[in-house]
């Protein structure tokens, strides 16, 4: 079951990181409340996870999903620039992700 926490916690963060930029500086009300609510949602659901999950594992897992899915909405939602550097980049993070899932004994 940690491993769904977590999971949905990076979800929330991608999320809560999107609508930030939407919210320009926090001017617009409506993606600055969207940007508060999943922010907690994110951070109760990692809080969840880490009862079972190592602190190192689940906060590197959660950072790296939410920095994979905000590259991902970057370039599909905001335009931001494909390179190939950018996305192989993208790949180690992801390698590391999965290095970590598997050595972790849970």
């Amino acid at each position: 079951m940690a491993w769904i926490y977590l999971f949905f916690a990076g979800v929330f963060e991608v999320v809560w990181s999107s609508t930030m930029k939407q919210s320009e500086g926090f001017t617009k009300l409506t993606p600055s409340i969207i940007t508060a609510i999943t922010m907690l949602i994110s951070l109760w659901l990692l809080a969840l996870a880490m009862r079972t999950l190592p602190l190192g594992t689940a906060y590197a897992i959660w950072t790296g999903i939410g920095a994979v899915g905000a590259f991902i909405v970057g370039i599909v939602a905001f335009g931001e620039a494909a390179t190939l550097f950018r996305i192989v980049s993208v790949c180690l993070i992801v390698a590391g992700l999965i290095g970590l899932k598997l050595s972790s004994g849970h």
